[in-house]
């Protein structure tokens, strides 16, 4: 049997514009994954951040804890990456720059990880790091 390739079947009619649709609420749906995913990924960075801050200022424990944490992270998630020593301290950063966990569910929370650090390592106090979020 030489069946055509689907390629070269004509399409019913509407088929085309309907096509161009289902496109775009699949690449919609990719980009709000891809948003929430985000928005997870920062809250977490957020939550390891300070819970750093609350131990090494409760148990007084020193930067050497961020070097333990960053070896048993990458081995307990060996899939994942960003639990390097300069990524927790990105986090550590990130959480006390912005001590309200609030402030990730504003428009900080929305922005990449890498944008964030910009922000970060770019703005000196606190309020001129909220006020560019605004």
């Amino acid at each position: 049997m030489n069946a055509q390739p689907a390629s070269l079947i004509t399409p019913p009619e509407g088929y085309e514009q309907w096509f161009i649709e289902l496109k775009t609420r699949i690449h919609n749906s990719q980009q709000r994954a891809s948003l929430s995913v985000n928005r997870e990924l920062i809250s977490l960075y957020w939550q390891i951040g300070q819970d750093i801050l609350t131990r090494q200022a409760e148990q007084g424990w020193g930067a050497k804890v961020i070097d333990r944490l960053s070896h048993d992270l990458k081995t307990a998630f060996p899939e994942m990456k960003g639990f390097s020593r300069a990524n927790l301290m990105y986090m550590r950063a990130f959480a006390e720059a912005w001590p309200d966990g609030q402030i990730v569910q504003q428009p900080v929370g929305q922005l990449p990880w890498g944008h964030n650090l910009v922000l970060l390592s770019k703005l000196k106090t606190i309020e001129s790091k909220l006020e560019d979020k605004i």
